[in-house]
């Protein structure tokens, strides 16, 4: 035995009323949803712009050779140059090792 399918009442679309208080704010909220004009910028403009940023990225790195240029040539300065206190080569520890070595050697005998 067959049953049918039981339909569901459908609800009653709700009216919309448009007053006239409300028409100007739906109207606003168009204006501001639609996109704002962009300005006009001539190609040349635009090329302009674009070499302006090439160029400072340029000179930033320039600048930033130059500083690591000048921090070699202090370097190398600084190595070239004698020392200011040169440091005494240490013979004194290296002459008792020697008798040191000699006490061993007759101590195997």
């Amino acid at each position: 035995m067959a049953t049918a399918k039981k339909v569901a009442p459908k609800a009653a679309k709700p009216t919309v009323k448009v007053s006239k208080a409300a028409a100007p704010t739906a109207a606003a909220k168009l204006a501001a949803k639609a996109p704002a004009k962009k300005v006009v910028v001539s190609k040349a403009a635009k090329a302009v712009a674009k070499l302006s940023a090439k160029i400072a990225t340029l000179t930033e790195k320039k600048n930033k050779v130059t500083a690591d240029i000048a921090a070699l040539k202090d370097q190398r300065a600084a190595l070239k140059a004698p020392a200011a206190a040169p440091v005494a080569p240490i013979a004194a520890p290296a002459a008792p090792a020697a008798p040191a070595k000699k006490a061993k050697a007759a101590a195997k005998r």
